[in-house]
């Protein structure tokens, strides 16, 4: 039965793949996202995933990407053609989505705010405070008529730290572990500390904003980087590391 649906998003940094058989997410996997790579090199890739999770290339029915690298949209479209014969279905404003969008100019939002917001409102409803933090960290904000009316846009944790390393002369590169103490008494820890409770205090504050000028709100944070953060924060945040993947498949059966 050829029912599987790849659900692909494509990020600055990293790619996510999910497989889903109807509503069951199969699983999710990360690519290093590769502006040069070849539309063979991703169906090499995509087939080697499929065969990790013992998934049949023949039982892939159907893909929908979103992407904010125009790039590598191109390439990863025809490696889905490639490896299933199947055209992908990729997120633009002519795409059905059910989404209210109340910026300023509708089509600059970007796809992946746009799936992470209808897949918030279908899981979780409004009004909504979606956090995606991957290589920026947005901020989408839904009101409680299920309308998108903003956001913001602010430096992704690790573009932060990048900066700060190659912006100095002696601080090390580090890793994202939380600090086993918020006061650091090395240079490791006062970096891991800094960047760690920095952005979580960040997030922290953001929502205060916000529920001072729209009152309470369900917030949600995914992306890469969420898991390690959302722990730190003192306000109530739902993780959804699958939300992406579940909007992508909201959005391929609104237009099938």
């Amino acid at each position: 039965m050829i029912n599987m649906i790849l659900a692909i998003d494509i990020g600055n940094t990293n790619i996510v793949i999910g497989c889903c058989d109807g509503e069951k997410i199969l699983f999710m996997e990360r690519l290093t996202t590769n502006h040069h790579a070849t539309a063979l090199e991703y169906a090499i890739q995509l087939k080697a995933i499929l065969e990790i999770h013992a998934i049949d290339k023949n039982k892939i029915g159907g893909a929908v990407i979103s992407s904010v690298v125009p790039s590598v949209t191109d390439a990863l479209s025809q490696s889905v053609k490639k490896l299933s014969g199947t055209e992908a279905m990729i997120i633009n404003p002519d795409i059905k989505t059910g989404l209210c969008i109340k910026t300023d100019n509708p089509a600059q939002l970007g796809s992946d705010l746009i799936v992470d917001a209808v897949a918030g409102i279908q899981e979780y409803g409004a009004p909504l405070i979606i956090f995606d933090m991957g290589t920026a960290t947005t901020v989408s904000v839904i009101n409680s008529k299920k309308e998108y009316i903003g956001g913001m846009i602010l430096p992704g944790m690790m573009i932060s730290l990048n900066a700060l390393v190659s912006g100095t002369s002696k601080l090390p590169k580090i890793s994202t572990v939380k600090p086993e103490k918020l006061i650091g008494t090395n240079t490791v820890d006062c970096m891991k500390s800094g960047i760690m409770y920095g952005t979580a205090a960040s997030m922290d504050g953001i929502i205060d904003r916000i529920k001072e000028e729209m009152g309470d709100m369900t917030v949600v944070a995914t992306g890469g980087l969420a898991s390690s953060v959302v722990p730190l924060c003192h306000n109530k945040i739902i993780l959804d590391d699958e939300l992406l993947i579940k909007g992508l498949m909201i959005i391929y059966h609104k237009n099938k």
